[in-house]
């Protein structure tokens, strides 16, 4: 039985629980990029590269759809299965189905 649409008002946050990893000397990467104003499109791009394609380690990448928005031609692009990319709201842009690139090829999979 569905829950009323009051239940879900408020929910609009993605919580993650994880570790952080940093590979081996000597490349000593990351597994997450902290995006705010001054962030570079070349950043952006470079982790979003890095992560799905550079790295065989990554299973998921989480991204802001907002974020995603700034680099739309490459997450739009990216059609392997792993890693998954899963477009997700942040606290001050809400989540749009239409512009989620998962939802656009399930869209285009049922000829909507």
């Amino acid at each position: 039985m569905a829950l009323p649409q009051s239940a879900y008002k408020d929910r609009e946050f993605l919580a993650v629980i994880g570790d952080e990893h940093v590979t081996d000397p000597p490349s000593s990467q990351k597994n997450y990029l902290v995006v705010d104003a001054k962030t570079e499109l070349a950043t952006i791009e470079g982790a979003f590269e890095s992560f799905t394609r550079g790295r065989r380690d990554i299973a998921i990448v989480l991204i802001n759809q907002h974020i995603a928005d700034k680099i739309r031609p490459k997450v739009d692009g990216y059609a392997e299965a792993f890693p998954a990319v899963l477009e997700i709201p942040s606290k001050d842009h809400p989540y749009d189905p239409e512009r989620d690139s998962v939802m656009k090829r399930v869209r285009k999979l049922f000829g909507e």
